[in-house]
């Protein structure tokens, strides 16, 4: 892991507001680097060789592959974890802490029934 990952996973693993995140966890053909399985969203960290050669038309086709499969994807710029991880951190947290549908909302549409 990079410097900025484990400055990240050192917030992430004490499970902040409840949340339960993994890292290094495999999806599919991929290894993400953060994921709170709770809400489907994967974390990747981003550092300058995610900019260089083929990497990020690489990273499109992932993120597109992800999301295909349900998964949000955010990325974040190493270099922001490194200026200021609490508001990183803390970002990620209320994100995740959002669940996608609020029950005092109702049930979720049913695409099987026309509810897109």
């Amino acid at each position: 892991m990079t410097k900025p990952e484990l400055m990240l996973w050192g917030v992430l693993r004490t499970r902040p507001a409840g949340l339960k995140f993994r890292r290094q966890h495999p999806v599919g053909p991929f290894v993400l680097d953060f994921y709170c399985s709770a809400q489907r969203i994967a974390i990747e960290v981003d550092g300058i060789v995610h900019d260089m050669g083929d990497n990020p038309a690489r990273d499109i086709d992932r993120d597109s592959w992800l999301r295909q499969e349900g998964v949000e994807v955010i990325r974040i710029a190493a270099a922001d974890i490194l200026s200021d991880l609490d508001r990183v951190a803390g970002a990620i947290v209320k994100r995740c802490a959002t669940p996608l549908h609020q029950p005092a909302a109702g049930p979720p549409p049913h695409a099987a029934h026309g509810e897109d």
